[in-house]
């Protein structure tokens, strides 16, 4: 896994699933911008309106992670990141960057 991926972690106990991007990767766990996957589609079609949730940055340590996958698409079903840029026009790292530049 490359730093800066859109990825999926299913998680366990208790069981979830987080899409974002991956921000940091270590021994101890990982490091994502993102959503609980059962909210992407709520934040998907809310995107760019003054509702629009926004995307958390969390720490989840290695013992509850059960595995790290890439978010790719899976023959004709695109990926949840392509999906994203057609509706955004830019893609999550892209939208990501943006957003950190207006905190400073």
């Amino acid at each position: 896994m490359k730093l800066r991926s859109t990825v999926v972690i299913s998680l366990h106990s208790p069981k979830e699933k987080v899409w974002g991007l991956l921000l940091d990767l270590t021994p101890a766990g990982a490091t994502v911008q993102g959503l609980e996957l059962h909210s992407f589609e709520i934040w998907l079609n809310q995107f760019g309106s003054p509702d629009q949730p926004n995307l958390t940055t969390v720490f989840y340590p290695l013992y509850r992670i059960e595995r790290i996958a890439l978010d790719e698409r899976e023959g004709a079903i695109p990926s949840l990141e392509e999906r994203f840029r057609q509706r955004a026009g830019i893609r999550l790292r892209e939208l990501l960057s943006e957003n950190h530049e207006h905190d400073v």
